[in-house]
């Protein structure tokens, strides 16, 4: 009884999985059936036969006109009877004549017409290269390379504008300006330009012509490593993700001023623009174009030469008068116009300051002076923590400070070796405020003039780390060993502000040099 019981059990599993099974062969069925009422592949198949047959047809009628149009001839009255075989030597030679023509044609003609025949463009996909510390370090040295022609027409041309050279830069004034009193400027520059291309000439046969306003600085060239450890090609590709970095967002930031000063992100700035366009516009329309271009030679030649060495020179003049300069540098970017959103939202949201807090800022002190004190509430106004002139302030970029450590290696107590704080960069000082003093001792702050500095360089502290370093050496009179700010997470923006503020301070006061 129980081995029948099981045998109907198993019987009963059987034709349970025979039904699932028929189920989904159904199911299947009923599928296809849709699949193929939806794509009517039997309609389609039908439809292409009938194009093909169509396409014959045509073909065969095409060749069957062309074959009539050259054995055929224009019907003319029979002047002589001729015989049979006259009518086929005449056919025949009719037929040679045609295909000599048709050849001759094809031979003059056909290349040309092979070149306007329409054909689908080839979308090709190069082949990416995988990322590689040689390879990228490489490319940069080509972009360098590539560039140094430019770089050095534009240093050549700076130097023109300020006087680097007395004497050149007066015999480029005078030549300028007397071809442009003459209406000479455009077969000037046309001379200038085949000249240049004559002397790239000579150089390419082996001359030796060298001739530059600003000396060419040589830099040496480091032979490329074969076998580079983990370390180092880690520092590589730092090195060359920094450097991409900076040139990138430098070219973001002009184009993002560009776009912004041409979609009225600013009005005012643009509507200086905008008026003088139609001032530019209504002055073609109405002044003739020879005077045109003596005015406007005789423009660009007092502004290179006069007007733009005045500015570099008076910094301060540049500041008020110069309106192109003072217009990009107010154009903002897109980063600027984010925050700018985000102060203006947060300005909204927060309350409106309380008289208590306004109450709070003594008597006799401008807000001038409350905001110079910003850095450090606790310790004071600014010129007062580093005995310094009240007109002496951060630069609007380090108004915060930069946090880092000072190494003196001139002292050997571990208290005086390295001290913790903030350093600061105004017109004419470089100032370290110590963490350690305290409010109405200034004897462990620092305070360096820009002028007395003779070496600033980027320094890195440990070797041993990856990376180009975090520190800043700056070398004195008054001390042995360079002075070293390290730490410094924003490294590079600040050596950055340090430099171009310390060779404004020596171009101002020693313009000569």
């Amino acid at each position: 009884m129980q081995d029948l019981r099981s045998e109907s059990e198993r019987l009963n599993e059987v034709k349970g999985h025979l039904e699932i099974a028929l189920l989904e062969k159904h199911f299947l069925q009923e599928e296809l059936r849709k699949l193929r009422e939806e794509t009517n592949v039997e309609t389609l198949k039908q439809e292409l036969e009938r194009e093909r047959s169509r396409r014959l047809d045509l073909e065969q009628k095409m060749s069957d006109v062309l074959k009539t149009r050259c054995e055929d001839s224009p019907p003319q009255p029979p002047r002589k009877q001729q015989t049979p075989a006259a009518n086929g030597t005449d056919k025949q030679q009719k037929e040679t004549v045609c295909s000599r023509l048709h050849n001759w044609l094809y031979d003059r003609f056909g290349v040309y017409i092979e070149d306007f025949r329409f054909q689908p463009e080839e979308n090709t996909v190069e082949a990416e290269e995988p990322l590689s510390a040689k390879r990228l370090t490489e490319n940069m040295r080509r972009l360098k390379r590539g560039a140094r022609p430019v770089t050095n027409f534009l240093r050549n041309l700076s130097a023109l504008s300020n006087w680097h050279s007395v004497y050149t830069s007066a015999i480029a004034f005078i030549i300028y300006m007397n071809a442009a009193w003459h209406g000479w400027a455009i077969p000037l520059f046309l001379f200038l330009a085949i000249l240049r291309l004559s002397l790239n000439y000579l150089i390419a046969k082996g001359w030796r012509i060298q001739w530059s306003i600003v000396p060419e600085v040589s830099e040496p060239v480091e032979p490329p490593k074969e076998d580079l450890t983990v370390s180092e090609k880690f520092q590589l590709v730092l090195d060359v993700a920094q450097k991409a970095q900076n040139l990138f967002g430098k070219m973001a930031d002009v184009l993002e001023k560009i776009k912004n000063l041409f979609m009225w992100v600013q009005p005012e700035i643009t509507q200086k623009l905008y008026v003088s366009l139609w001032v530019a516009f209504i002055s073609s329309c109405v002044l003739p174009y020879k005077l045109m271009g003596f005015m406007i030679g005789l423009y660009a030649g007092i502004k290179f030469f006069i007007i733009d060495f005045l500015f570099k020179s008076c910094p301060k003049l540049r500041d008020k008068y110069d309106t192109p300069y003072i217009m990009w540098n107010n154009l903002p970017t897109d980063p600027q116009l984010k925050e700018r959103s985000n102060a203006t939202v947060s300005r909204r949201v927060q309350p409106v300051v309380s008289r208590s807090s306004l109450a709070t800022i003594p008597p006799g002190v401008t807000r001038e002076e409350e905001s110079g004190r910003s850095h450090n509430p606790k310790k004071g106004v600014f010129h007062e923590v580093f005995n310094l002139p009240e007109i002496e302030r951060p630069l609007p970029i380090c108004e915060n400070g930069w946090r880092c450590c000072l190494i003196n290696r001139d002292r050997k107590m571990p208290t005086d070796y390295i001290r913790n704080g903030m350093l600061y960069v105004t017109e004419n000082y470089l100032c370290f405020e110590s963490s350690s003093s305290r409010s109405g001792s200034s004897k462990k702050n620092k305070v360096i003039k820009l002028v007395d500095i003779t070496d600033i360089q980027k320094y890195k502290v440990l070797s041993v780390l990856p990376g180009s370093g975090m520190g800043i050496s700056i070398a004195t009179p008054s001390t042995q060993k360079p002075l070293v700010f390290g730490a410094m997470i924003h490294r590079d923006e600040a050596f950055e502000t340090i430099f171009t503020q310390y060779m404004k301070i020596m171009t101002t006061t020693n313009p000569e040099t």
